[in-house]
């Protein structure tokens, strides 16, 4: 008569190890992926909050005109952003706006009395984010960013 014989708990457990690491690693790769991501989009997204401050700031630099004034803006937000890929190329707005009323953004006069007060406007956006990252399973990652500034117009 044959015996049949338990098998032994070492046998039981052969496999077990590899099945475990492919659980952990996926939790642990994910996790890794999505804080590269989003580390990649907090850098980009500071990136054109700062060209965008950078242009509003120059836009106080003395010009000639308020024209100029919107140019310069515009001019060093857009180098300020050259940095970013060229996939995403970012596109710069600038516009003297009046502060207050209905058609801010119109042609306008701009004075030293307050109800005359001008200011200027930055937008730095980007698009196509999603041929920046890797291709892998997105995180709810955003197809546009952008940074915007203003600054109060001093006209003398």
């Amino acid at each position: 008569m044959k015996t049949i014989h338990a098998p032994s708990p070492s046998r039981c457990q052969r496999g077990v190890y590899a099945i475990e690491f492919a659980v952990v690693f996926m939790v642990f790769f994910s996790i890794l992926y999505a804080v590269i991501c989003y580390g990649m989009l907090f850098a980009f997204r500071l990136g054109l909050q700062n060209a965008a401050e950078d242009g509003a700031r120059a836009a106080l630099q003395y010009q000639s005109s308020l024209e100029d004034r919107r140019k310069r803006a515009a001019y060093v937000a857009t180098s300020q952003s050259d940095w970013m890929p060229q996939v995403v190329k970012p596109i710069v707005l600038a516009q003297i706006c009046r502060v207050e009323g209905i058609n801010q953004c119109s042609p306008i006069t701009c004075g030293p009395s307050w109800s005359q007060r001008c200011q200027v406007e930055v937008l730095v956006q980007a698009d196509n984010l999603g041929l920046l990252l890797p291709p892998l399973p997105s995180f709810a990652v955003p197809t546009q960013i952008a940074g915007k500034a203003s600054m109060l117009l001093e006209l003398r």
